[in-house]
């Protein structure tokens, strides 16, 4: 190579140095801002603290451990219905935030005490209760979630917004399961009730212009009464964990999907 050639391309190396400098920069100045309920919080971790229940262990957490963003606000709260992230989550959403997670929608779909009155009941009985809220989530839920959604966007604007779902907690592979009260035919009738949960979220959050993680795939396998679960069973203490992730159901299930 001629020392006018090599002086051209030295050149216009360091021009597309330069120019991808920014971009990189950018990169590294993330303002992060978990909002949502406990999927969010990071109940079912250990070290929950607080009266929202958040951990270090929760999917936010870890990300902005792995990641070191500019700065990271965690609003998410143990028990969060849309109407909280409307009325304190969204609002707390400081100025300058770029990247937003969220799961939401599960507790007012009145996911947890279907899934406790299930173990509790007949087969018939949990089929039952699970085609209402079915019935519940599609009258009703869409609505929810699109006001949440607009509050979100009116308060971060430019943000890149990523709606988390919600995996399918049980395996049903074998028709054994080592958790006392849970058929097959109810884990069934639950995890398609979790599928109409998901659907729902997935068509609103795209509507909203907002990016859709679904979850399902990172937890496929490690369901309840899996022989490696990612998620925690019915647990007495403490209670709140019941039917949540596990610290491996964050790692490694909910931080990719982010």
């Amino acid at each position: 190579m001629s020392r006018r050639l090599f002086v051209l391309a030295t050149s216009t190396l360091l021009l597309i140095i330069g120019a991808a400098s920014p971009a990189t920069a950018a990169e590294e100045t993330t303002d992060y801002v978990a909002l949502g309920d406990s999927y969010s919080s990071g109940v079912g971790a250990p070290a929950q603290s607080g009266t929202c229940l958040r951990s270090p262990y929760g999917y936010p957490a870890l990300w902005a451990a792995r990641n070191d963003p500019q700065s990271f606000t965690d609003l998410s709260c143990g028990g969060a219905v849309t109407g909280d992230v409307i009325g304190t989550q969204a609002p707390a959403i400081p100025a300058g935030a770029d990247l937003i997670s969220i799961t939401i929608g599960g507790n007012d779909a009145g996911f947890a005490p279907t899934v406790i009155g299930c173990q509790l009941s007949s087969d018939a009985a949990c089929v039952r209760t699970v085609a209402e809220a079915r019935a519940e989530i599609t009258a009703t839920l869409g609505a929810k979630l699109d006001a949440t959604y607009a509050a979100i966007r009116a308060k971060a604007p430019s943000a890149r917004v990523v709606v988390l779902g919600y995996p399918l907690l049980f395996d049903t592979s074998s028709a054994s399961c080592g958790l006392a009260g849970m058929s097959l035919t109810k884990r069934r009738a639950l995890n398609d009730g979790a599928q109409t949960l998901n659907a729902l979220i997935q068509q609103r959050a795209q509507a909203a212009g907002f990016v859709w993680s679904d979850v399902r795939d990172e937890f496929a396998g490690h369901g309840i009464c899996s022989s490696s679960p990612y998620l925690n069973g019915l647990t007495i203490l403490p209670p709140q964990n019941s039917f949540h992730p596990n610290a491996n159901g964050y790692r490694y299930g909910y931080l990719p999907a982010l």
